[in-house]
């Protein structure tokens, strides 16, 4: 009776294992889909910053003339005050970027880059001295989200190639990559 519970333990440790390496095999490929359409974030952002480029080229022709706003919410800081900040800020969102991708550090953040240039925009044009600093504005955009998007880009090449050779790994094997074994093992 002995050998009989035997072989149905190992059946049932089989069947275990097998569908525990299932469920790793179909998580892997959906990380791989998730890295793929992430990879493409940082060119979105670059295209909605050019679409805000496209608006402040015409001066803003949608929103509110400037002295309209400046009576609703004030004088806009001097230009100069502008300029350095948008210096500082260009610089600040360049060291983060690089320093994330020598980390290997998954962050979303182009389209807040947008947000922050698309102000920088909007205060050259209450201050009424959007012509002059149209393109200071436009080379730092294009620079921070240029960095960003080749940062999101060679993350998820990096980890795409990582999760192909899991999945390679586990199709060859039929077993759970090492690390995966690993780290399960210290988790339960």
């Amino acid at each position: 009776m002995k050998p009989c519970e035997d072989d149905n333990q190992t059946a049932m440790t089989t069947l275990t294992e097998s569908s525990r390496v299932e469920k790793l095999r179909t998580a892997i490929e959906s990380d791989i889909k998730r890295l793929e359409r992430f990879s493409n974030r940082g060119l979105w952002a670059l295209s909605l910053f050019l679409v805000v480029c496209m608006l402040a080229w015409q001066d803003f022709s949608v929103l509110p003339l400037p002295d309209r706003v400046v009576e609703s919410l004030g004088p806009p800081p001097p230009g100069h005050m502008i300029s350095l900040v948008l210096l500082i800020y260009t610089f600040s969102a360049i060291i983060l970027s690089l320093s994330r991708m020598m980390g290997g550090i998954e962050h979303k953040s182009s389209f807040c880059h947008v947000g922050y240039l698309t102000g920088f925009f909007l205060f050259y044009h209450f201050a009424k001295i959007l012509n002059v600093n149209y393109w200071a504005v436009f080379g730092a955009g294009i620079t921070i989200l240029g960095v960003e998007s080749y940062r999101i880009w060679t993350f998820c090449a990096e980890s795409i190639s990582k999760k192909n050779e899991q999945l390679a790994y586990i199709i060859r094997t039929g077993r759970a990559p090492i690390e995966e074994e690993v780290s399960e093992n210290f988790i339960g």
